[in-house]
């Protein structure tokens, strides 16, 4: 995949930083690493989404690759109102790529996240809402639809080092038949598949981009499923 680009890569100095705030998640810390925050994580993530972004629009044309924070590229600021845990940063570069014209976190997308010492890419869904539940679990025991998703599915599992995820229920939900060919997938509250290695050597250089596109594809049967699904839902 040929891409033109200001584009260099990450810098090693951007997963330094998440190292260290791992070790040293607060305020203080933060507030003084702030410049290479913007400098080695907030540059180069903002370049990544942009090409990204034109890379994706071959197998995702409606792909949405907007660079900035609380768009593609995710808050660094965890919120704490409702956990025990109140370090005040998130120990990971967490960038969104989604498609479709609904809110982005009821679309599905491309996730690319780096948590030190590991680089983790998914396409799917995380967690439906209350409104797409009820149409994912029709979609499921559809005839036409739940072959579909059957087939990419099973198209995605045999890769190697690929694993499909977000199975959440213990129990079959009311209404639906337990012995279904598809059951198991309406124990999901969430659709995706992913992959997760050591951070490459390509991070560091323009070949991430090639890189993540390479997985990208080999996990869209399933965000095309998804993004067909979540535009038959209705309001």
């Amino acid at each position: 995949m040929a891409v033109i680009s200001e584009f260099k890569g990450f810098p090693k100095e951007c997963v330094d930083f998440y190292t260290g705030l791992a070790q040293n998640n607060s305020k203080a810390w933060f507030d003084t690493h702030k410049s290479h925050f913007e400098k080695y994580v907030m540059v180069p993530a903002r370049d990544f989404v942009s090409v990204m972004g034109r890379s994706l629009a071959k197998i995702a044309p409606k792909i949405n690759a907007d660079p900035r924070v609380n768009k593609s590229i995710f808050r660094p600021y965890r919120d704490t109102r409702f956990s025990k845990d109140k370090t005040p940063y998130k120990t990971h570069l967490g960038i969104f790529f989604w498609e479709g014209g609904r809110a982005k976190m009821e679309c599905s997308g491309y996730y690319f996240h780096l948590e030190p010492p590991t680089l983790f890419l998914a396409a799917g869904m995380h967690c439906f809402s209350p409104q797409l539940l009820g149409t994912y679990r029709d979609a499921v025991v559809d005839p036409k639809h739940g072959l579909d998703l059957a087939k990419a599915i099973k198209q995605i599992a045999k890769l190697k080092g690929y694993s499909i995820g977000g199975t959440h229920y213990k129990k079959t939900p009311r209404g639906y038949d337990s012995n279904h060919e598809n059951s198991a997938m309406l124990l999901h509250n969430g659709l995706y598949a992913w992959t997760e290695n050591e951070i490459p050597p390509e991070f560091y250089s323009k070949e991430i981009l090639e890189y993540c596109f390479n997985r990208f594809k080999k996990m869209s049967p399933l965000h095309k499923w998804l993004v067909d699904m979540t535009a038959r839902a209705k309001d």
